[in-house]
């Protein structure tokens, strides 16, 4: 998957939410994403790490994706 693949089925997941996605390796198989969403509220590090990786379930599986690096947090509120 290229990195704007990758960008474009987590602001699917996750609408309004913040999304980055660094290319770890330059082989689209390595990747670092960093998601703000306020679909996290209520869940543990692991539950929202785990539901990141839910959006990539099929191409972890295949190794299409072969390295998954995960942040996530909630959005500021002031």
């Amino acid at each position: 998957m290229t990195p704007d693949q990758i960008r474009s089925r987590l602001e699917k997941a996750y609408p309004g939410g913040a999304i980055q996605v660094v290319d770890l390796t330059g082989t689209h198989d390595h990747y670092q994403v960093m998601v703000t969403s306020s679909a996290f509220q209520g869940l543990s590090r692991v539950q929202q790490h785990k539901h990141v990786m839910d959006v990539f379930a099929a191409e972890l599986k295949t190794g299409e994706v072969h390295a998954l690096s995960i942040q996530t947090k909630l959005p500021e509120t002031n």
